[in-house]
């Protein structure tokens, strides 16, 4: 005999189910997903220069992208994106900024200019005289700083969360949980990850001092820019303000803007397809495809 409460009670849970997925799909800027495991590198090694020993790891075959991670974080954050590149025909090439992940550091404080000098240092060491620089965050700065300073070594920027002076961060990011729980995950993987497993807190604090007072570029250095860019966020960054973005993509001669919607600082952890769907559309002049 069919219990009639029962299947309503079942019939009310699917119903819910249904209500609530575009709820949660609609804000996957407030997550923050693991990314995918790395595939097996082609080579990795250690380039020693300026003070550190710069992480590299390569993947792939073809024309080359140099992926840069942000603050705090490592290399292990483009799980998501290595596939992709390696997929449509390009080496790609992984670094761990100085001091970030596998990579060493000294006691001189931090700037963009010497981390951009670091990915030059890693390009000669692998007898590489041009790529694309995809970049997150601090990464996407360092990369906007090699398009002023090294221009002769790239082809294309993908500039991701980027700012480009202090005014542009948004303040007391150390309060919005999303960035709280990165911060978190950034601490467990430095231990994991570092030389220096124990030295979490004073690099932290380093690389705060960084965010405090740079980069501190002008509209006038924006406009020397002539590599192929892309200026790139989520409509929900925690922790770049949309008006310093639009400002960068106005500053820079021919730069595109690009917003990903309903993703944040992370996008390329919130949703990969749209992430990799902007980054290959501008490295490579895919389309993406229209929405089934």
């Amino acid at each position: 005999m069919i219990d009639i409460k029962r299947v309503a009670a079942a019939l009310f849970a699917v119903a819910a189910m249904a209500c609530a997925a575009p709820t949660l799909a609609a804000e996957a800027w407030r997550t923050l997903p693991s990314p995918a495991a790395l595939p097996p590198a082609g080579a990795q090694g250690f380039v020693a220069h300026d003070g550190a020993r710069i992480y590299y790891a390569t993947y792939g075959a073809g024309s080359p992208v140099i992926l840069l991670h942000g603050g705090l974080a490592n290399s292990d954050y483009w799980g998501n994106q290595v596939p992709a590149l390696t997929k449509a025909g390009h080496r790609v090439i992984l670094i761990d900024s100085r001091g970030h992940g596998r990579s060493t550091r000294d006691e001189r404080p931090y700037t963009y200019e010497l981390m951009a000098s670091d990915v030059i240092a890693v390009m000669d060491a692998l007898k590489v005289k041009k790529a694309a620089v995809v970049g997150w965050s601090d990464g996407a700065i360092i990369s906007l700083v090699m398009a002023m300073k090294d221009p002769e070594r790239l082809t294309r920027v993908f500039a991701f969360a980027a700012n480009m002076d202090p005014s542009g961060n948004i303040p007391n990011i150390d309060a919005n949980p999303n960035f709280s729980r990165f911060e978190a995950q950034a601490a467990k993987d430095y231990a994991r990850l570092s030389a220096t497993p124990a030295g979490y807190g004073a690099f932290a604090k380093a690389i705060g001092r960084m965010w405090d007072t740079e980069p501190n570029y002008r509209a006038a250095d924006l406009a020397t820019i002539h590599v192929q860019v892309a200026i790139v966020d989520g409509d929900h960054d925690e922790a770049i303000k949309r008006e310093h973005t639009e400002y960068l993509a106005r500053s820079i001669p021919g730069a595109r803007l690009i917003i990903l919607p309903g993703l944040s600082h992370f996008a390329m952890l919130q949703d990969p397809t749209a992430f990799n769907a902007a980054m290959l559309g501008f490295l490579d002049g895919i389309a993406p495809r229209p929405a089934s």
